[in-house]
């Protein structure tokens, strides 16, 4: 059954929507809420328990770029996909048990031709769902599903001009996301929210990568999330002779680009979704990778794979498979009050999901990573 904090968070969401101040004030306080019960959680482990509160659908493996350091639309689950029947069991039971943060990805997502039906049918049982795309096709789609309920788009960013096509592997790329994302503010402004998910690389660690994205982001009104380059998901790779993955000799070029972030989060921190603490941990995530060890929040996820797969998390966890049982079958099980424990205390490959969250709420890292331990950085 859903937690006592989902039943209360469904009960005001309505509320906190209209009012954004009681908002920000509710969130300042989950935060700290969350800071004590990871503090507590480190001595007594078994405190913690699953509390799903977003699922990430993978509604199709299917992808029409080539990314350097992905392997859908190759190699990863082919072909693979999921049926609409089975995608309108899980939300129903994404209703049942209170998990309201719908994410839908791939793949590319808009490759799904269900992908309207789905946004229409979340949103018909009060969920809200959200769109993780290239934005290749946006221009093309983004009527009905708007049409649909969809208010919530985030766009993946890798460059501009020749290096994003180059990264993508797709010639003239570029300026069709662009026209996708331009279209999207002519023709509905601001009534979309939309975010822009920079993939900080080696290639695009340098000043005039983040000028670039930045001056994006200012001009479609998107604010940015800092993606970093992965070293343990599945479907990600480091590139060709890891030529995407930092080195420890590379120290010095994060440090410049995440100081030139934290400039930017102070100039306009409407833009930069993140707090400071967690921009400030970037270089170590970057350069320790699993010794990193800050506890997981991913106790709150459910990750589902387009051949039907349920995972509490992007990696591991694996709960059961959609088409052998439903999700109401798997939640709350002996397997995922293990696996609930065993990624808070990172008996897993430790990645970096969630980063910003994480540091957050780790006493230790909210110390050293904060205001006070770094004046005036």
């Amino acid at each position: 059954m859903p937690t006592l904090r989902t039943k209360i968070t469904s009960l005001l969401l309505p509320t906190l929507r209209k009012h954004p101040l009681l908002k920000a004030l509710a969130k300042t306080s989950d935060s700290y809420y969350d800071l004590v019960r990871h503090t507590t959680a480190t001595l007594v482990p078994h405190t913690i328990r699953p509390d799903p509160q977003e699922i990430y659908i993978t509604l199709t493996a299917n992808c029409n770029l080539r990314c350097v350091g992905c392997k859908y639309g190759r190699d990863f689950m082919p072909g693979a996909q999921l049926p609409f029947t089975l995608v309108r069991e899980l939300l129903e039971d994404c209703q049942r048990f209170g998990i309201r943060s719908i994410r839908l990805y791939g793949g590319e997502p808009l490759l799904y031709n269900e992908l309207t039906r789905v946004v229409e049918y979340a949103v018909n049982l009060g969920l809200h769902p959200w769109l993780t795309t290239n934005g290749i096709l946006l221009k093309d789609k983004i009527d009905d599903l708007y049409a649909a309920g969809l208010r919530t788009v985030s766009i993946g960013f890798y460059g501009t001009d020749e290096q994003y096509n180059s990264y993508v592997q797709r010639a003239g790329k570029y300026e069709q996301m662009k026209r996708g994302v331009a279209y999207l503010r002519e023709r509905y402004g601001m009534n979309i929210h939309l975010t822009i998910g920079w993939l900080l690389m080696r290639p695009t660690c340098n000043f005039d990568a983040v000028r670039e994205m930045w001056s994006f982001a200012e001009l479609y009104s998107a604010p940015v999330v800092v993606s970093l380059i992965h070293y343990s998901l599945p479907y990600f790779t480091e590139g060709p002779d890891g030529e995407l993955q930092f080195r420890g000799e590379d120290r010095a070029d994060i440090e410049e680009v995440v100081a030139e972030l934290i400039r930017l989060k102070r100039l306009r921190p409407e833009m930069m979704r993140q707090s400071l603490m967690s921009l400030r941990s970037i270089p170590d995530w970057l350069l320790k990778g699993p010794e990193m060890k800050v506890p997981c929040d991913r106790y709150r996820l459910l990750w589902v794979g387009a051949n039907g797969v349920v995972q509490m998390c992007y990696v591991t966890f694996v709960l059961g498979n959609l088409h052998e049982n439903r999700l109401s079958q798997m939640l709350f099980s002996q397997k995922h009050q293990e696996a609930a424990r065993d990624a808070f205390q990172l008996k897993c490959p430790n990645c970096h999901c969630s980063y910003p969250k994480r540091i957050e709420s780790h006493l230790p890292s909210h110390l050293r990573y904060s205001d006070f331990m770094n004046p005036g950085h």
